[in-house]
């Protein structure tokens, strides 16, 4: 089975390349999803995250807020998290990659923000950067999220640059000219992964 990584930064289009690669029936691993599970009402993750940030978690549910404001602009905070989460997101690619194999899928794919960032091009046969230009990211960002320029420019200061991103890319999709244009070029390189 081949694993293609799928990454890029925030706002550069993962959700809508992703969303491609189920359409074409490809098992796709969702690691934000995975985040948010663990961290979501009674999630695994949560006791930890209570030991390590108090006043994060109540009543089984955590506070976003909180958590953000912890760890936004700290990164000894952000590591902190990193070592509770990361290594249970791992465990769940683990599974997931397995069953796609029990499953028979010849190509699956592991949609991970931070994949370059940890290291995770290595678990990737094939690497895919989706990539726009920095002020529709930004813009995109600031739509969605409705976060500050202060709060993009911390996340967007904690992601390896764009421009690493698609040195170290095998593929790089361009999702700043049009939706129509990034979703063609996503079917014709899936036609190739599974040619």
């Amino acid at each position: 089975m081949k694993v293609v990584g799928l990454t890029g930064g925030i706002g550069m289009g993962k959700s809508t390349a992703a969303a491609a690669f189920r359409r074409a029936r490809i098992p796709v691993f969702d690691a934000d999803a995975t985040v948010h599970r663990l961290q979501g009402h009674g999630g695994r993750a949560l006791p930890a995250i209570a030991a390590a940030f108090p006043g994060t978690v109540h009543d089984s549910q955590l506070d976003r807020a909180a958590l953000r404001a912890a760890v936004l602009g700290h990164p000894e905070a952000l590591t902190r998290l990193e070592r509770i989460v990361h290594p249970m997101v791992r465990a769940e690619e683990r599974a997931f990659l397995a069953r796609a194999r029990r499953a028979g899928s010849r190509l699956a794919v592991l949609d991970i923000p931070l994949l370059l960032e940890t290291d995770g091009g290595r678990r990737a046969d094939l690497v895919v950067v989706v990539s726009a230009p920095r002020d529709i990211q930004v813009d995109r960002v600031r739509r969605r999220r409705r976060m500050s320029k202060a709060d993009v420019a911390a996340v967007l200061a904690r992601q390896m640059p764009d421009a690493e991103k698609r040195r170290r890319a095998d593929v790089v999709v361009c999702t700043g000219l049009s939706r129509h244009h990034a979703q063609r070029r996503l079917r014709r390189l899936i036609r190739e992964l599974l040619a």
